[in-house]
C-alpha cells in the first residue's frame, strides 16, 4: 500500500477535524518515505513558525522511523547520541511527529502536526493517523 495524495489528505482532514474540536489551529504536514511534503495544511489562525516545525517533526520521524518524540530518547544528554538533533540538517525531537507504515510494516510516510502544546500536537496527529486505517 502506498501513501496516495487521497490518502495524505484524509490524514490532514481527519486531524485538522480534531484539531478544531480541542481548539486548536495547527499546521499539518505529510511526507512520503523519503521524506519529501507530500500533503500540508496550515489553519486558520495557524501559527506561521510552526509550519517549519510541523515539517520538521514528520521529516524526523520519517528519517528515523519512529515518533519524533523518540528520537529525543537518542540524543539528550547524557543518552547514546547527544546533540543527534543538530544532525541531517536539523531535527524536531518534540510530541507531534508519527510514522506511517504501510500493513507490511514498512514505512510509506510521516506525519507532523505543530500549533498546540506538544501533547494536542500528538493527540492531532494521532487522529490523522487514524483515519489512515492501517
Amino acid at each position: 500500500m502506498s501513501l496516495t495524495i487521497e490518502r495524505a489528505f484524509a490524514a490532514i482532514a481527519a486531524g485538522t477535524e480534531h484539531a478544531t474540536t480541542i481548539g486548536v489551529a495547527a499546521n499539518l504536514a505529510v511526507l512520503d518515505a523519503a521524506a519529501h511534503l507530500k500533503a500540508f495544511a496550515r489553519m486558520d489562525g495557524a501559527v506561521l513558525g510552526s509550519i517549519d516545525v510541523a515539517i520538521g517533526k514528520a521529516r524526523t520521524s520519517a528519517l528515523f522511523q519512529m515518533s519524533s518524540a523518540a528520537v529525543w530518547d537518542y540524543c539528550k544528554p547524557g543518552a547514546a547520541a547527544p546533540n543527534l538533533q543538530a544532525s541531517n540538517g536539523g531535527l524536531m525531537p518534540f510530541p507531534g511527529g508519527l510514522p506511517i507504515f504501510d500493513r507490511d510494516g514498512n514505512l510509506i510516510g510521516a506525519l507532523g502536526v505543530s500549533g498546540g502544546a506538544p501533547s494536542q500536537d500528538l493527540e492531532i496527529a494521532q487522529a490523522g493517523l487514524a483515519a489512515l486505517g492501517d
